[in-house]
Order: C-alpha cells, then sequence, then structure tokens
C-alpha cells in the first residue's frame, strides 16, 4: 500500500481504530488513533523505518486496504483495539511481542474486587486463575489503559490497594478522600452497591457503552421516581460523562508532530485588567498558519480570587466545558512557568494532556522566548506567537470596551 492509495480514502478527523488488511482481506494490523486521517497518514512519511521499524515497513509492503471505525473518544478506541486484538490476533501486533510483554486490565474475584493494570509477564507467572474475576486485554499501550483507567475511574470509582472495612472505626483511604474510591476501605458501600460498579466497568471495557448508558438511563428515571433524588443526580452526572468523553492525548505514543495535514489547531490564551477592574479573558485560534477569528471566545472573569493565574484557571475550565469546541493539537499561555502550571491543573481536572506552549514576555511585554517541547516549538513558532499575539490584542480591546461600560 502506497501514500497514493490513501487520496481514495477520505478518513475523518475523528477517534477510532484502523485496521490495515491484505489482498485476501486478512487482518494485518490494529490501531487506535486520536485522529484517524492524521495517524493513518503518518504510515507513509518518509521517515517510516526509523520512526516506526523495518516490520511496519514490512506489514505496508502487505496491505492493499485500510478499514476504519470511529469511536466517540478515545478512551473507546483504546477499548476497542485491544478487544480486536484479542479476537483476531494480527500478525504485526504479536509479531514482535509475546503475551508477556502487554498490558492486561485484570478485576480480582474478592468481595469487594480490586481493578489493576497488570504486565502480562507477572500475570502469567504469579497469577492464578481462580483469583481473576474478568480479564481485559491485551492492551499495547501500558501507559495509555493507564491514562484511560484515571479517566474511568472518576465516573465509577473502584479499590485498588485499600483494605475493606473491619469495623466502624475504618479510615478511609486517600482515593476515597479525594473521590476516587467509594469506601471500601470506610464501609461507606455495600458489597451490592460495589458490584454495580464492577458490573459497570466491566460493560465499558467489554465495549457495551449503549448497553450501560441504557442501564443508567433505567437506574436514573427509577431513582428519581422514587424521589432518591441525590442518587439520580449522580446517576445523571455519570451518564453525562460517558457521552462526553473527548479525544485527548491519552494515547501518548500518538502525539508526534504531524506531517501537517490542515487539522492542527492552536489556541491562545490571555488575560486583561487594571487593578483588577473589568476582567477579562479571551482564546484566539490559529489554524494553517491562519488567525480564524470566528472562533475567537471572549470570557468576563467570574471567579472573586485575584490574580491572573485565578482568572486563567476560570477561562480554560470555561472553555472545556464546551464539548461541542474541537479539542487543540497545542495550547499557548502568555506568561511564566506559574501560568503553564494553572493550564496544566485544568487539563488533569478535565482528563487532557494537550501540549502547553508558554510565550515569556521581556520588560517591553514583547515576546522573549517560547517554552515548551522543542520539536513543537520549531514547527509551529510562527503560529504560536501569531496566536499569543492575538490574544494580547484582542484581550486589550475587549478590557477597554468592558471599562468604557463600567464608566458610563
Amino acid at each position: 500500500m502506497q501514500k497514493k492509495d490513501l487520496k481514495k480514502i477520505k478518513l475523518p478527523d475523528v477517534p477510532g481504530i484502523y485496521i490495515f488488511r491484505n489482498a485476501r482481506r486478512q487482518i494485518l494490523y490494529v490501531g487506535k488513533a486520536t485522529s484517524l486521517r492524521s495517524r493513518v497518514r503518518s504510515y507513509f512519511n518518509t521517515d517510516i523505518q526509523s520512526s516506526r521499524g523495518p516490520l511496519i515497513v514490512k506489514m505496508l509492503e502487505e496491505a492493499r486496504s485500510v478499514d476504519w471505525e470511529e469511536t466517540d473518544s478515545v478512551l473507546e478506541a483504546l477499548i476497542l483495539e485491544a478487544n480486536l486484538i484479542k479476537k483476531h490476533q494480527p500478525d504485526y501486533n504479536t509479531r514482535d511481542k509475546d503475551n508477556k510483554s502487554f498490558n492486561y486490565l485484570v478485576i480480582t474475584k474478592e468481595k469487594f474486587p480490586r481493578v489493576l493494570v497488570v504486565r502480562g509477564r507477572d500475570l502469567f507467572s504469579t497469577w492464578k486463575e481462580k483469583d481473576i474475576k474478568h480479564l481485559f486485554g491485551p492492551f499495547p499501550n501500558g501507559g495509555a489503559l493507564k491514562e484511560g483507567l484515571k479517566i474511568v475511574r472518576k465516573i465509577f470509582p473502584f479499590r485498588d490497594k485499600c483494605i475493606p472495612a473491619e469495623g466502624s472505626n475504618s479510615k478511609p483511604c486517600f482515593n476515597k478522600q479525594i473521590g476516587l474510591c467509594p469506601g471500601v476501605c470506610s464501609d461507606d458501600v455495600t458489597i451490592s452497591e460495589y458490584s454495580e460498579l464492577i458490573t459497570r466497568i466491566k460493560l465499558l471495557f467489554e465495549g457495551k457503552k449503549v448497553r450501560l448508558l441504557k442501564d443508567l438511563n433505567r437506574d436514573m428515571k427509577k431513582a428519581a421516581k422514587e424521589e432518591r433524588f441525590e442518587t439520580a443526580g449522580s446517576l445523571k452526572h455519570k451518564i453525562f460523562a460517558l457521552t462526553h468523553i473527548q479525544e485527548t492525548a491519552l494515547l501518548g505514543s500518538d502525539y508526534k508532530v504531524s506531517s501537517g495535514d490542515g487539522s492542527e489547531r492552536i489556541e491562545a490564551y490571555d488575560v486583561a485588567h487594571i487593578s483588577e477592574t473589568a476582567r477579562v479573558g479571551v482564546m484566539t485560534v490559529v489554524q494553517e498558519g491562519m488567525a480564524k477569528k470566528s472562533q475567537y471566545r471572549k470570557f468576563t472573569i467570574k471567579t472573586e480570587k485575584m490574580g491572573d493565574i485565578a482568572a486563567l484557571e476560570e477561562i480554560l475550565q470555561r472553555r472545556f466545558m464546551h464539548v461541542e469546541w474541537k479539542l487543540p493539537t497545542l495550547i499557548v499561555v502568555d506568561g511564566g512557568v506559574a501560568q503553564k502550571n494553572a493550564a496544566l491543573r485544568v487539563q488533569a481536572e478535565f482528563g487532557y494532556k494537550i501540549p502547553i506552549a508558554n510565550v515569556v514576555k521581556n520588560d517591553k511585554h514583547k515576546a522573549d522566548k517560547v517554552v515548551g517541547n522543542a520539536a513543537v516549538i520549531e514547527k509551529w513558532e510562527k503560529d504560536i506567537l501569531l496566536a499569543n499575539s492575538e490574544a494580547h490584542r484582542f484581550a486589550i480591546s475587549f478590557h477597554r470596551t468592558k471599562r468604557r461600560k463600567l464608566l458610563r
């Protein structure tokens, strides 16, 4: 299969899985992607030998077609990839690895099952079948599985290490305190309630999200009818979270500086005010080297916390609440380490891992340097500076308009 063959294929810029097949339609390789278009095109770069190795080069020589399936999120792509690898055992997914090199999700057979990521070499050498209730995998990328499980755990808290409570004086573990454990350790959840959580996690990793959502909707309506409004509200939140999981940099191995297909989106943020009055913030967007002014957004700062850091955090939180907006390839913030850390905190809150570049200004408020991933800066420095400059201009303009209204 060659690059010219891709011209006949209209790959979408969405998460999903892709399947390379040979002339007899046999599956050669299954992969996952945050963007099917970018990921599949990357296989036909001139440096494929050095970036992917000789095995993938040989696979492409045998390939005659590529199929794909879109998913609602990268998390679902991760799960679907593992299920398809388990089902079909594609030659080029397994030729350079045996089962001991993969990663697996284990749900233990206990009164309060643990949910764990286990390396194949440990699974097959130390675990016994009688200790495992459910097993999912293989997952080629352990880091991606762990990141995916973090997202799942925010929706369906589970036990991994803590000891089940043995009395009323049992203390909650750290994960219980931050909402990632339902309270197995502090006697806050019954065996029946916890079993229901495990069933929901099982359905998700079996790729049965539609059935899972149907079950949650049924339980939510039942709870509301019985006037158990707190339970109904919790279930509604889980339904929302499941239907609004966005493509993220969950698949860390998927993030490389692309060859450029016009899908890159750079978002820049800035804050403007005078002595904390008329506080505003903005988002600007640059794509293909051009400012996309129709996608600029304004934010009137609402938080009572003072300072640019608090304002930036609010802007990013409100931005990420807009699940209908396409996520950026790169985030640009104006400032130094404090601003970058603020952006990282908000990303962590929403479960994202989008690369960040921060533009440091000199005493004349001119761009002095860009800090971040060197390859990213080398490729997009002009776009980064344009987005940052536009953010500064747009923020000042919005601030002046806001201040004039306040003075009337």
